[in-house]
């Protein structure tokens, strides 16, 4: 197994890496990973952090790896500063070309599908950056709220902890459950997370324009009641028709799908920061009972209300 290091890598994800593969496990299955750490320049390579990784072996060592293991990409990419060293993606195409197993950590994503690797594949990465993997690389098939997605050689991560994630499914994958549990157990991590990664993702609040702020401070104040585009039109003063064109202009969406991200953001919040009863929450976000609001939270978030409280409850 081949971890790239390259100039300028956030060590978050190499460490989590030479956490799970690279520290030699018998006990857990034997012989446990051959693990080579290259990098892009032997003696000169320093991590973002100014680590630098004392190894013999650079980008050569992929063509005969199993499994090619590509970190987070320098920070503030990709809207800022240089894409993957070329040698990198031409490295990858090789790798790939020879049958290697192919794994991605966060941003490591980009790498991949600059190598074409990703194409006509589904991939995910960080969460910051899944429309701009989208947008830039048409031919990947972008799946933005997973943690990680495993297409059997080609294996991506969301970002920063997913990585943990991913690199314990490959254990498991490789070495059975028993292995990824107990190992797992001793990082003190969880051995499978519920859910994707929307349920880390801040909901937007949108921008108020002059003309909506009071009528989304009023109806913001009645979540818990039933509201109908007709009630928000009678409160502004306007037609039902203006009303729709005024809120797409302000917030970029229809009046009752901003209704129901404002009640999903509550419902978060009662679930974060109270010990009230499912039933309740639901009521008072105006998400309805607790079935209803399961069904919604499932479909926006990807975990149960429960297991949402759980993961965030102060």
């Amino acid at each position: 197994m081949a971890l790239v290091v390259s100039d300028n890598v956030p060590d978050f994800e190499v460490g989590i890496a030479c956490e799970v593969f690279g520290t030699y496990r018998d006990d857990l299955a034997d012989p446990w990973y051959d693990f080579r750490l290259c990098v892009t320049d032997v003696g000169r390579t320093r991590t973002q952090n100014g680590m630098r990784p004392d190894t013999p072996y650079d980008l050569a060592a992929l063509a005969g790896a199993d499994t090619v293991v590509v970190p987070a990409l320098p920070n503030g990419y990709p809207l800022t500063g240089p894409g993957p060293d070329p040698r990198l993606v031409e490295a990858l195409r090789v790798a790939r070309a020879d049958g290697a197993r192919i794994v991605s950590l966060c941003t490591g994503a980009f790498a991949l599908a600059e190598a074409g690797v990703l194409d006509g594949h589904a991939a995910t990465t960080h969460w910051m950056y899944t429309d701009v993997l989208a947008e830039r690389f048409p031919q990947v098939r972008v799946e933005p709220s997973v943690l990680y997605v495993d297409e059997g050689d080609i294996l991506t991560s969301a970002g920063r902890s997913a990585a943990i994630d991913l690199c314990l499914h490959v254990v498991r994958t490789d070495f059975g459950s028993r292995a990824a549990n107990e190992l797992a157990r001793r990082m003190v991590t969880p051995p499978h997370r519920s859910g994707g990664q929307a349920q880390f993702v801040a909901e937007p609040m949108p921008a108020r324009a002059d003309g909506l702020a009071e009528l989304l401070d009023w109806a913001a104040e009645r979540l818990d009641h039933r509201l109908t585009i007709d009630d928000l039109a009678r409160q502004a003063g306007v037609s039902t028709r203006s009303l729709i064109r005024r809120f797409h202009a302000t917030t970029g969406m229809s009046p009752m799908r901003w209704l129901q991200g404002r009640r999903l953001t509550l419902a978060r919040e009662l679930l974060e920061t109270t010990d009230l009863p499912v039933e309740e929450v639901g009521r008072r976000s105006g998400m309805g009972d607790a079935a209803n609001l399961r069904h919604h939270f499932i479909r926006a978030v990807g975990v149960t209300p429960t297991a949402y409280r759980r993961t965030f409850r102060r």
